[in-house]
């Protein structure tokens, strides 16, 4: 069996099973082969009964006690024994099994390993696998069962039967890496992890064979970039950009000085632009050390040479942030440049005027989100793509302009921190410009983590600050109530806190189910001060910028990452 051949040749995989696998990814063998597992059940020692606890998956020895009882409907009966060992005794439940009324007689020993949950106060064991004669337990003691991704219809015993089949069947695979390299770094051969990684003998086997192909797996990754950015820097460049002097003039006129690390990445970007080659760029910088105004800066000079640059942010509210930021930068300071907004809210009247503008040439710079590169846009001469982390400008969408045009210029923003040989991995296709300094008058965010008996406290402390004229954030995880998580719901909350500041404090609330229109509006009464304090799930985590936001309560902390509570903190302190 070679690895490109079609699961359907597996034995016991009909059309209806294939269709199965299909749906996990899986159309041949050499598919099913990588088709690594997720987890493994592992096979322990039996525990004693009086130590067994609440949801956990364990394994007892013991002996029927009494009769087994079946209750329950036709569609769901439900056998119930008890099982006793020298410490106590455990109820034991089994769906649809009637037949084991007959078959378990009381005081026969058996092994039993299943979940043990909580129900009316004492403990049960829920649908085990049943070991009888005990000693066959024995067979699988110490052992790593796989535990594969699964969806409807497709059982776990399934895909084992299949890989084991498989790897039966398989001619051998020819070595990939070179010896050299699996002795330097202690690495086990390719066909014994591959057999390894599904049914490893003991952890050893397992540790081993995942070593060498999570090895492989970055070996290839990283070539993969290599080659893409070797491929890149060979891409000429059709749109050569000189530094405009209005760009300088611009820069001369802000009413702040750019930070030395934005005037060093500005100047790479602009070398870049000029340079025989595409420029790919990641300019990395954290929340608030002003990579947007570098992003500005780029789809001017791109404007003033006569192309067009297009912006694209992860959210509308952030995409219209931008458009109205620029137009009232460039109107202060008289720049000719027709700045457009596409956002995917639009009516198809507004969209087919922005459409007609970008074709024509007459919009010179685009802001809006993943609108840009639908069928519907073309461009007249797109220059520069600059793009948010959230969704990476990749190959694909680098050949939906190429097929509109020529190859653009590609600027990746990010504010995650992401320590420079992390980065180098995940963004190895780009060359990377860090700004590694805040603009001079940003003060320290201070960080406070406390338990929910310090609320007044920082009830209290929000209230000063908003009789300061501030206003402040109050982040909850969840927009609607929830049995299974016991988080704060926006809407709920914003009610209790109006409650809690009075009526001279003004509370609303924004979730990502609101509708665009809901969000705009609300996002401008807060940035008007005419609301104090803005309850919100974490869709203002990108980009919102109110100045005049000095507090950030986040509530349930723990059900955030780390980057996105890094993202979310430099929503505050940007005044």
């Amino acid at each position: 069996m070679i690895e490109q051949t079609s699961i359907k040749e597996i034995k016991g995989v009909g059309e209806k099973t294939q269709k199965l696998f299909e749906k996990v990814g899986i159309y041949t063998v050499g598919n099913l082969i990588r088709y690594y597992p997720r987890g493994y059940d592992v096979y322990e020692e039996a525990i004693p009964i009086s130590e067994v606890e609440e949801g956990h998956i364990q394994t007892i020895s013991g002996s029927v006690f009494g009769k087994v009882q079946v209750s329950g409907t036709r569609n769901m009966q439900v056998a119930t024994a008890h099982i006793k060992d020298l410490t106590g005794t455990i109820q034991v439940i089994w769906f649809r099994m009637p037949f084991l009324r007959n078959t378990l007689k009381s005081g026969q020993p058996v092994t039993l390993r299943g979940k043990v949950t909580r129900r009316r106060n004492h403990l049960v064991m829920e649908h085990p696998e049943l070991f009888c004669p005990p000693d066959k337990y024995d067979e699988k003691l110490n052992t790593l069962q796989p535990i594969y991704g699964l969806t409807a219809g497709l059982s776990n015993n399934t895909v084992m039967k299949a890989v084991k089949q498989a790897l039966e069947g398989l001619n051998l695979s020819k070595e990939s890496l070179p010896e050299e390299l699996r002795l330097k770094y202690q690495l086990a051969e390719y066909n014994y992890a591959v057999r390894g990684i599904h049914f490893p003998e003991d952890k050893e086997v397992f540790y081993h064979a995942r070593k060498r192909l999570v090895f492989e797996e970055f070996l290839s990754f990283i070539l993969s970039l290599r080659k893409l950015k070797t491929s890149n820097e060979r891409m000429s460049n059709e749109y050569v950009m000189e530094e405009h002097p209005a760009v300088k003039e611009l820069i001369r006129k802000l009413p702040y000085q750019l930070t030395n690390a934005q005037t060093k990445v500005w100047q790479e970007i602009s070398e870049n632009m000029k340079y025989d080659t595409v420029m790919s760029r990641l300019v990395q910088g954290d929340v608030g050390s002003g990579k947007t105004i570098v992003a500005v800066l780029a789809l001017l000079n791109t404007a003033m040479n006569g192309y067009q640059g297009a912006m694209m942010a992860p959210t509308e509210v952030l995409a219209r942030q931008h458009y109205e930021s620029i137009c009232k930068l460039f109107d202060t300071y008289d720049i000719p440049v027709k700045v457009v907004l596409l956002t995917g809210s639009m009516t198809a009247k507004e969209k087919r005027k922005v459409y007609d503008r970008i074709e024509c040439g007459l919009a010179k710079i685009i802001i809006g989100t993943h609108a840009l590169i639908q069928d519907k846009v073309f461009y007249d001469n797109l220059a520069l793509v600059i793009t948010d982390e959230q969704h990476r400008f990749g190959v694909k969408q680098r050949e939906t302009f190429v097929n509109k045009g020529g190859v653009p210029h590609v600027l990746v923003m990010s504010a995650t921190p992401i320590p420079r040989t992390l980065a180098i991995i995940l963004y190895g296709d780009l060359d990377i410009s860090v700004i590694d300094e805040l603009p001079a008058n940003r003060l320290p965010i201070k960080n406070c983590v406390v338990d929910t008996s310090y609320r007044n406290t920082a009830y209290a402390f929000m209230k000063k600050q908003i009789a300061e004229g501030r206003q402040c954030y109050v982040i909850c995880p969840m927009v609607e109530e929830s049995e299974s998580m016991e988080a704060e719901n926006v809407i709920d909350y914003a009610g209790e806190l109006q409650k809690e500041m009075g009526d001279g404090i003004l509370v609303s609330y924004l979730h990502g189910k609101m509708k665009q229109a809901q969000k705009d509006e609300i996002m401008t009464q807060f940035g008007e001060n005419k609301i104090q304090i803005l309850v919100s799930t974490t869709v203002i985590e990108v980009g919102i910028d109110v100045p005049n936001a000095t507090v950030m309560m986040i509530e349930n902390a723990e059900r955030f990452g780390l980057a996105q509570l890094h993202q979310l903190r430099g929503r505050v302190g940007r005044g």
